[in-house]
């Protein structure tokens, strides 16, 4: 039974009715945002009952829609609101470019932005430092919440149960600075929502410091991080504070860029 419903495919094998829902949904168009079963059949070359199965659970999942006066299905709610995520997080990436690229002048480091993601922090887009001593980022790239400035940004002000899942959860200790304590780390959080930006002392990656702050969307939220990243040669304590003004005020302005009011977000890009 368990290989039932399978088909090899290249490379690996594949779930069929997965692969015929997602056919089934790519088959509306702008021409022809409603269809019925039999045209569905047709175009996916099923039969009617396999795909009146495959409509029904797609409904009740909010994927489809049906027209009670037609019977005709059409693309569900749940679709528009996936795809509004995703084109969200490609707009924030494109409306943060002209702060992210000032922040990178006022700075003289590495600067990105950053999203959480399935329990990790992943950069969507960055700028690298023009010096020939810099760090280094780059598009999807995925590290831990608990040891990155652009993780404990957007960590911190999270539902306390997400907090909780991170804090009870395994803390790599990438570097003796990391903090494995949860007690300790739970404590950070705290602090960074008390203070408004999260730093990272070497503890992701020895000889590198960082600092980011939280973007917020339309209600408020944080939905991504500024950062700034440098080596810690030229990344001193000191200057690391001393970029806190610039971090905050790039993150006030793609928040308000977004939407947000709630923190008198700033404006311009200079």
């Amino acid at each position: 039974m368990a290989r039932q419903g399978r088909q090899t495919a290249a490379g690996g094998t594949r779930l069929s009715s997965v692969a015929n829902a997602i056919l089934l949904m790519k088959t509306f168009s702008d021409e022809q945002s409603e269809l019925g079963i039999s045209a569905l059949a047709e175009r996916l070359g099923l039969a009617k009952s396999t795909v009146h199965r495959l409509a029904s659970t797609l409904v009740e999942a909010r994927m489809l829609e049906q027209n009670r006066e037609t019977g005709k299905y059409r693309l569900g709610l749940a679709v528009f609101e996936l795809g509004s995520l995703v084109r969200r997080k490609i707009d924030m990436s494109f409306e943060a470019k002209p702060w992210l690229l000032s922040l990178r002048e006022q700075t003289g480091e590495t600067v990105n932005l950053s999203i959480l993601d399935h329990g990790s922090v992943v950069c969507v887009n960055f700028f690298e430092s023009k010096k020939v001593n810099r760090i280094s980022s780059g598009m999807g790239l995925r590290k831990p919440v608990h040891c990155t400035a652009e993780g404990k940004a957007l960590m911190a002000f999270q539902p306390p149960a997400a907090i909780q899942q991170v804090v009870d959860g395994t803390l790599e200790r990438r570097t003796l600075r990391t903090v494995v304590n949860p007690a300790a780390l739970k404590e950070e959080f705290a602090v960074i929502r008390a203070r408004g930006y999260a730093t990272d002392e070497e503890e992701y990656e020895l000889g590198v410091r960082g600092i980011a702050a939280p973007v917020r969307d339309d209600s408020g939220v944080p939905v991504a991080a500024v950062g700034v990243t440098g080596p810690t040669q030229r990344l001193t304590k000191s200057r690391l504070l001393s970029l806190v003004r610039h971090v905050n005020a790039a993150a006030n302005a793609i928040s308000a860029r977004l939407g947000d009011r709630s923190i008198g977000a700033l404006t311009s890009t200079g």
